[in-house]
């Protein structure tokens, strides 16, 4: 049950670099542009609240050599936003802005953009954005993440499965609450040493590091996994008291709702660790959110971990557990799944965004994916609960051989002499059972429930795989906002940027560095650069620029633009319509030399 689900972690988890799920809005200075004179800051603004690192920004110079920067923080104290303060001197030429963040569902994003001083250098420095991910941590992080996921399941299923469902005999299902603790506890310092090497893209013999590891105590992520770690311990306790209570076939009514209302808290404890650190934690509504994923994780674990305890229960259970303990748990798990389809619709629309996430977005086809197989686990669990109904239905001579009725009718001048007893048959195991008279019929259906059961198992282990590598995919929403902030395929960013080269004869040639912000239809600020044919800025008597769309007709429409000693811009040209434009620039550099060039750019809606 364990090996295929890993496998199938590993291949969808391992097909490329983690996602992070901050996505960059916007840079000042921005991509590409060409300053006057050198900027006081740097600042990165994201779609959501990101975590600073020691190295969260390298810059460096037109020769490759890293600049001397000041501490990374923020801008106006929002936490949405990344700054570092640049030295005040800067020479001419081309820098490379380097970063890497991590966003606030805990996984690492990097990137890297350029600006440049007074020109553009000849051959600026490469733009390395350091290390996305190491293979190996990567892959050790992921199988500790979804280890994390199957103990607890486990753990808190198992034990609403002994304290909702009152199994006969509890004893086979303590092993599994120790494996299960005991793996949650070795997952949770994996995923702690771990941390460290993992947000910095590097091998896992750094998380032998204690200065890494006490870095990472005093961030989000790691304090949440030293929470959960704390909360073992309680745990523990708790479970240790359940046993020593359930074997003292529980003193009162009282004790145990008490013991109830304890082992409540533990499980939303825990569930919290999780909904903080992933992507109920940042977005839009966040206090539902964190609501319904801690209800949705503790609703999964009380159906899947429910499970793997029936199973073992009628694997193991001498006698066969009775009707009642299996139609508790068909009661529980119907609620369980009541709750995971409320919060399952609510976190896939809040993930989402639209309609074309769904087949747009690795998140979307994710989610897809994991439909598909809750809808074959429904599938098994109908076919289970069939046979629980005809378990429950069952004569209660059939259920359990041998078993004499409490109360039988008797005749009025009293009861006449007990007969012989016959000996009850042993009972037989679910899935060797025999098929002999009395006890065919009891062990048939107790062995179709327990392949069905199996079946659920096996499926909602693939589940929670599924599940751990969509809880390391960009939302929909962030998607959408990456792929927004990105270069579309038609060359026009949201603030874009057209490089436009022109030569006139005898006077030599030059460029000229158009920017369009934002870029898309309505109003529109346009700058405007020239570059002479060393790379620096060159005054020119005029430049003119204008915006036909040829399909509709539209057009030209000229842009206003004045020089501002340096550079030319119009506050707004207004471009009504989205579409393929041609973007004309006429550069005048004398009194009688000019020439004309023309640009397709893609405006969007």
């Amino acid at each position: 049950m364990l090996l295929g689900p890993v496998l199938v972690l590993l291949l969808l988890g391992g097909a490329g670099p983690a996602s992070a799920h901050a996505a960059l809005a916007s840079t000042d200075p921005g991509d590409g542009t060409v300053l006057r004179r050198a900027p006081a800051h740097v600042t990165l603004t994201f779609s959501e609240s990101v975590g600073l690192r020691d190295d969260s920004f390298r810059v460096l110079d037109p020769g490759g050599h890293r600049v001397h920067t000041g501490e990374a923080g923020r801008a106006d104290g929002r936490a949405d936003t990344a700054r570092v303060a640049l030295p005040g001197e800067l020479g001419e030429g081309t820098y490379t802005v380097a970063w890497r963040v991590v966003s606030a569902d805990s996984h690492p994003v990097s990137g890297a953009f350029t600006f440049s001083v007074g020109r553009t250098s000849q051959t600026a420095a490469p733009v390395d954005t350091g290390p996305t991910e190491d293979p190996l941590t990567a892959g050790l992080h992921k199988t500790a993440r979804y280890l994390s996921y199957l103990a607890v399941a486990l753990l808190v299923g198992t034990a609403a499965f002994v304290a909702l469902c009152r199994p006969p005999d509890p004893a086979p299902l303590r092993r599994t609450l120790v494996a299960a603790w005991w793996t949650l506890l070795a997952a949770t310092v994996a995923l702690l040493a771990l941390r460290a090497p993992y947000e910095a893209g590097t091998g896992p013999s750094a998380a032998l590091d204690p200065a890494a590891l006490g870095d990472t105590l005093t961030t989000r992520p790691g304090v949440l996994l030293l929470v959960r770690l704390g909360l073992l311990v309680p745990v523990a306790l708790y479970l240790v008291h359940a046993a020593r209570t359930a074997r003292a076939d529980r003193r009162g009514g009282r004790r145990t709702a008490l013991t109830g209302a304890v082992g409540v808290v533990l499980a939303v404890g825990l569930a919290l660790t999780w909904a903080a650190a992933e992507h109920a934690s940042a977005g839009t509504q966040v206090p539902v959110a964190m609501t319904s994923s801690v209800l949705h994780l503790l609703a999964t674990a009380v159906w899947l971990g429910g499970l793997a305890a029936l199973l073992t229960t009628l694997r193991s259970a001498r006698p066969a557990p009775d009707a009642a303990t299996v139609a508790r748990f068909s009661r529980t798990a119907l609620t369980a799944v009541t709750v995971l389809v409320v919060t399952g619709v609510y976190q896939s629309w809040r993930g989402l965004g639209s309609w074309q996430a769904l087949t747009g977005t690795a998140y979307g086809r994710l989610l897809l994916a994991k439909v598909i197989l809750v809808a074959v686990l429904l599938a098994a669990a109908a076919v289970s609960r069939r046979w629980t109904a005809a378990l429950v239905t069952e004569p209660a001579a059939v259920r359990e051989p041998g078993r004499v009725p409490e109360r039988v009718p008797q005749p009025a001048g009293g009861p006449p002499p007990e007969a012989p007893r016959p000996e009850a048959p042993r009972a037989t195991h679910p899935s060797r059972a025999g098929t002999g008279t009395g006890t065919g019929t009891g062990s048939a259906l107790r062995r179709g429930l327990y392949r069905s059961v199996l079946v659920e198992a096996v499926v909602a282990a693939v589940v929670l795989g599924v599940t751990t590598v969509l809880t390391a995919t960009p939302p929909g929403r962030s998607a959408e906002e990456a792929a927004r902030a990105a270069v579309p395929a038609g060359g026009v960013l949201p603030a874009s940027v057209t490089t436009i080269p022109f030569e006139i004869g005898a006077s030599g040639s030059g460029t000229v560095q158009i920017t369009l912000d934002p870029g898309r239809t309505g109003d529109n600020a346009v700058q405007a650069v020239v570059f002479g044919p060393d790379g620096s800025l060159a005054a020119v008597p005029e430049l003119r620029l204008s915006f036909t769309l040829p399909d509709k007709q539209v057009g030209p429409i000229e842009a206003d633009l004045l020089d501002r000693g340096g550079y030319w811009s119009a506050n707004t040209v207004t471009l009504p319509l989205p579409g393929t434009w041609t973007m004309k620039v006429t550069v005048r550099v004398s009194e009688i030399d000019q020439v004309s060039e023309n640009r397709r750019i893609r405006v969007e809606r």
